[in-house]
């Protein structure tokens, strides 16, 4: 991605996660990356596709960064824990990223469908794993999809917790109490 094509990209996730989706103009978002409509249109056709294209690579990073370390462990525990810790990096790494998805994930419009979706298939790896630990024994027998979620939603809520606390966590701190939560229920 280029550099002003990353600077669309990263100031419309800076937009749409504080002011939202529809209070976001293209104008605005021209104004502030400092380029001319013209340019905008060139890397983008519409500010629906700025958030497609938006949600499509931030989702994909985060599932791509889980596929590569957990293909590393041995064990799942050793999976799930992997799972967690980038759970937590990508909340505070990608906070802005999750903060969109979060909120346009209910509704029927397409851009909720492409986050419903997209979240979807991030959850779907972590079944896998759970999945190959309950088939391997590793795991007692549980609704895989069930757990998936739970595992994702207890992370993901970290994210309201921090911003409700407005306390500065550090990773490991997080890492630590979602590892107890989690790993007294399997």
């Amino acid at each position: 991605m280029n550099r002003t094509k990353r600077k669309i990209f990263e100031i419309a996730m800076k937009l749409f996660s504080e002011k939202g989706y529809d209070a976001t103009s293209i104008e605005e978002i021209t104004a502030t990356v400092g380029v001319a409509k013209g340019t905008l249109y060139y890397h983008f056709s519409s500010k629906e596709e700025i958030f497609n294209f938006l949600i499509e690579e931030g989702m994909k990073l985060l599932k791509n960064s889980i596929e590569i370390k957990t293909s590393k462990c041995n064990t799942v525990k050793e999976k799930i824990k992997a799972i967690i810790l980038i759970q937590i990096k990508g909340i505070i790494k990608y906070e802005n990223l999750l903060s969109i998805v979060f909120s346009q994930i209910l509704g029927n419009e397409p851009r909720n469908q492409l986050c419903k979706d997209k979240v979807q298939e991030y959850v779907d790896v972590i079944e896998r794993v759970i999945k190959d630990g309950i088939e391997n024994q590793e795991m007692r027998k549980c609704n895989s999809k069930l757990m998936a979620y739970t595992i994702f939603s207890l992370t993901s809520s970290l994210m309201m917790y921090k911003n409700q606390t407005k306390k500065e966590y550090s990773i490991l701190e997080l890492y630590r109490e979602c590892e107890t939560i989690i790993f007294g229920q399997i």
